[in-house]
């Protein structure tokens, strides 16, 4: 889940902050630092469901930003998955909508 986690958060920081011509933003660099998978391991050992979710939706938020807001498809399609992950309550409930939302940010880069 770990690195499902941090897939996650790159692929958030990527549309946020990755300009076209400028170097791509790899998970050493230092943006990535609060979302290293041993960041999100530490929190899935302690069952920190809430710090996960804070961190999750601060990318997901920073994204949401750079593709103009839930007024846009990409953005409303972007929320309606975050909001299913912000949903969960446990963390096996996490799976699904995190598969969910790795994919379309994967797809929309």
């Amino acid at each position: 889940m770990e690195l499902l986690l941090e897939t996650v958060a790159l692929f958030c920081l990527k549309l946020a902050y990755e300009t076209e011509g400028s170097s791509p933003i790899l998970r050493d660099d230092p943006i990535m630092s609060d979302y290293e998978r041993e960041v999100f391991g530490l929190l899935v050992r302690r069952g920190d469901v809430e710090g996960i979710q804070f961190r999750v939706a601060h990318c997901v938020g920073l994204a949401l930003d750079a593709l103009g807001g839930v007024d846009t498809p990409l953005g409303r399609e972007l929320h309606r998955l975050s909001a299913d992950l912000s949903n969960a309550r446990t963390l096996e409930q996490f799976g699904a909508p995190l598969i969910e939302l790795k994919d379309y940010l994967k797809d929309i880069q």
